[in-house]
């Protein structure tokens, strides 16, 4: 099933083409493409505790011919990637990014002084 959603960004890991605090419009169950943006889960850390969902770049089938797919971020100094953890399964892609929306920088409302109370 075909779900949209927004995701948030945190981190550096693929800047330049996303900065910390953009929100991503994505579709939960596109199907995977080549060169996109993907929401993945990286598999555990090595103490066995799950790792928050990444956004990464999709950049072909796992190498080894497996069924799962090679990710990579497009900061080298920032983040993990399939360079660290390997192929990434099938099911731990989660979503395809489909547009970026920059981050909200509104100015601090300013009231008038009657209602400042």
């Amino acid at each position: 099933m075909r779900k949209l959603g927004i995701a948030h960004v945190h981190g550096r890991s693929m800047e330049p083409a996303l900065h910390e605090g953009d929100r991503l419009l994505v579709l939960y169950g596109a199907r995977p493409r080549c060169g996109k943006l993907v929401i993945v889960r990286l598999p555990d850390d090595a103490s066995g505790r799950p790792r928050p969902l990444a956004v990464k770049r999709l950049t072909g089938p796992d190498p080894e011919g497996g069924d799962g797919w090679w990710v990579e971020r497009d900061n080298p100094r920032e983040g993990l990637d399939s360079w660290a953890v390997g192929a990434i399964p099938a099911n731990g892609i989660r979503a395809r990014v489909i547009v970026r929306l920059p981050a909200l920088r509104l100015p601090w409302p300013h009231l008038p002084a009657s209602r400042r109370k």
